[in-house]
């Protein structure tokens, strides 16, 4: 399917088939403005004196008052200041009038009245008392005294609560608001806290930047033309797809293939994890959901991208510890809602990802949810190629660099651990201070991320050293001389991460495992163990991960595969998971030793031919071993002198590294990873 350049008619984000997009408020009520209006409300208190105001008189009219009788009482203020109070009485006349009611005109004014400075108290009492000679003692005006110490701190004092609760409010208004709707502050924790891509902030990411994804991008790239030209499908009555799922291993690209999706399409796009909508507050997840929706609609077309849903989309039940009412059960139930919803073309794709399917409800996989389940698989050779060519690009490679050759080195590699390698073999360029990036760079780079950091100086005695080469020759020795068994590239017994040493193969990339095939991994397996018997006559404990892979490749022989006789074609494998509050194990205890019985049949029968096979081949093994001692890595040329060529390879020749290990020789189960190696 080929790539659709948006036209003019298409560059509105409004398609003609979407006439009932809800139109975005003009005016939107936010709940901070009351914090607003309570500021401006204390700060007006705080600032404007709405209570009395006295008036200043002359020290004259305030005799005259005296003398007429007027004056009910006095106050010197600080000795300097006094404050006049006008008798009830007298308030009637007109000459008080102005100063008889309150401010605005509400109930009597109980005084001060008036005001007027002194100069010296003693000469002021002395020219009161002397206007009062003639007045009886009863009617003379009383005084009082009153000492308020207006200082710097105070006036600090009186002014530091509203400029605290200034400096407050601002800094927690900035805070609710530092992360828009999105923000997990007290008010917006039932907001959505997705991403919004869209013509101010534009996905970067195309879909040339996805590499060997092909099949996946076929699927969606058509939800693309979906919201590029709608009509060229609801012309015919079919329906928008409401969702797709990406289900693959971690590091495939399902991530940066919803970029892509976003960047193509040119529409909204909202992204978020599913832990978004986890939050410890009952009925925050459902708020969450529901106001996520709300804004896609809104902007419809639009796409909302929910990666990892695995974290609250688990199946419902599982956990029978848990209520009805549990937070991730709402939060689901929500969204089931959302996505089921009444509108068959409201213009909201959901695009989701996670590598566990298997744990996903039911409800959230059906069709009207999600229409569509896109499987991301690890790339194959030519995936890997074409994602090589992707990373390689900003590089400074060698000339003549064969990204061939370096896509044969990488089976089992996703898109992420290629990206990796390609910056670790970088990395050690410039470790090396080269100026372009090597063959042997990469061929490092791929020892270093599947096998570990190499140990150099590590200790080791001569003993253990001998052991441990003659347990990797057993490996390889096996390994050569079977024809199941990838074949064997490069051995070495320099210690790297936890192990104590490596074989390094180049496995088949196939689909389908048979018994017989199982049967020689087994025993290149326990070839290490198998060697350390036949050259010593004893053992030691560096077979751990030889032999955990071991029992797991029988016990799925035996009890999940079918290929066992006695068994039969049965498998006790539930891939739905749906026994697990049923029994342990869907079988008898009679049924369980027998399974453990021809498990270990199995195991030891591929023992006794892997020692029978080192026995033959004694001679060879000691050479191998002593080579192995002598050049602590050695490659496939030299198996080739010493067993010579196998006769079950292919005329095209192998590649001198590859990037595949081996069980290695270790004691703990953490040797390199194996996850890279394929087993049945």
């Amino acid at each position: 399917m080929s790539e659709q350049k948006p036209n003019e008619e298409n560059k509105s984000n409004t398609p003609p088939n979407f006439p009932n997009k809800p139109k975005g408020p003009k005016f939107t009520f936010n709940f901070y403005w009351l914090y607003v209006a309570l500021l401006v409300v204390i700060l007006g208190i705080s600032m404007f004196d709405f209570g009395n105001h006295p008036r200043e008189i002359s020290r004259n009219k305030f005799y005259s008052w005296v003398k007429a009788g007027d004056v009910e009482k006095i106050k010197v203020i600080n000795k300097e200041a006094i404050d006049v109070y006008i008798k009830k009485d007298s308030l009637g006349k007109a000459e008080f009038q102005s100063v008889s009611t309150k401010p605005l005109g509400k109930g009597t004014n109980e005084g001060p009245h008036y005001t007027f400075t002194i100069g010296d108290l003693g000469a002021f009492e002395e020219e009161l008392n002397l206007y009062q000679k003639d007045i009886s003692q009863e009617s003379r005006v009383n005084v009082y005294y009153e000492n308020n110490v207006h200082s710097i701190g105070d006036t600090i004092a009186t002014w530091i609560f509203p400029i605290s609760i200034v400096i407050l409010t601002i800094y927690f208004i900035r805070r609710m608001n530092s992360g828009g709707a999105g923000g997990n502050q007290i008010f917006n924790i039932g907001k959505s806290k997705a991403t919004l891509f869209d013509k101010d902030l534009q996905v970067k990411v195309t879909f040339n930047d996805v590499a060997g994804l092909e099949e996946a991008k076929v699927e969606v790239m058509e939800i693309v033309d979906f919201l590029k030209n709608p009509k060229k499908y609801t012309q015919l009555g079919g329906k928008i797809p409401r969702g797709a799922l990406l289900v693959g291993p971690p590091g495939t690209g399902k991530t940066l293939l919803a970029k892509a999706v976003a960047g193509e399409a040119q529409v909204p796009f909202f992204s978020l994890s599913g832990s978004d909508f986890v939050e410890m507050f009952v009925g925050v997840g459902a708020s969450r959901v529901r106001d996520l929706f709300r804004q896609a609609k809104e902007k419809a077309p639009s796409i909302i991208f929910i990666d990892e849903i695995d974290a609250i989309g688990r199946a419902r039940g599982k956990q029978p510890s848990f209520s009805a009412n549990d937070e991730r059960e709402s939060t689901l139930n929500q969204l089931l809602t959302e996505m089921d919803g009444f509108g068959s073309n409201s213009g909201v794709i959901i695009l989701a990802a996670t590598n566990r399917a298997d744990i996903l409800d039911r409800a959230l996989l059906r069709p009207g949810r999600f229409d569509r389940q896109i499987y991301v698989e690890l790339p194959d050779l030519n995936g890997r190629k074409e994602i090589f060519k992707v990373h390689s690009k900003p590089l400074k490679l060698e000339q003549g660099l064969d990204l061939d050759f370096l896509a044969k080195q990488t089976p089992g590699f996703s898109g992420a651990d290629i990206a990796n390698l390609c910056n670790e073999a970088a990395l050690i360029a410039a470790r090396k201070n080269k100026s372009s990036i090597g063959r042997q760079d990469f061929l490092d780079a791929v020892d270093r991320i599947v096998g570990g950091l190499e140990k150099k100086n590590k200790i080791i005695s001569a003993e253990e050293k001998k052991v441990i080469a003659y347990h990797e020759s057993g490996h390889a020795a096996v390994s050569w001389l079977l024809q199941h068994t990838a074949p064997l590239v490069k051995v070495t017994i320099v210690p790297r991460g936890n192990s104590l040493g490596a074989a390094w193969y180049l496995p088949e990339e196939r689909q389908l495992t048979t018994t017989e095939q199982i049967v020689d991994e087994m025993c290149a397996a326990l070839g290490g163990r198998a060697a350390e018997q036949v050259a010593f006559g004893k053992i030691s404990t560096g077979a751990l991960s030889d032999l955990e892979k071991v029992t797991k490749q029988a016990y799925a022989s035996v009890s999940i595969f079918g290929l066992n006789d006695k068994l039969g074609n049965i498998s006790y494998y539930d891939s739905q998971g749906g026994n697990e509050y049923t029994m342990t194990k869907p079988y008898s205890e009679k049924t369980a030793e027998l399974i453990d019985h021809e498990v270990k049949k199995m195991i030891d029968e591929a023992y006794v031919k892997t020692v029978q096979l080192l026995t033959d081949n004694r001679a060879a093994l000691d050479k191998l071993a002593m080579t192995l001692l002598d050049k602590e890595v050695i490659f496939r040329e030299d198996l080739e002198i010493i067993f010579g060529k196998r006769k079950w390879d292919k005329e095209e020749p192998i590649a001198e590294q590859t990037s595949v290990v081996a069980p290695a020789m270790s004691d703990d189960n953490s040797s390199a990873d194996e996850n890279k190696t394929p087993i049945a």
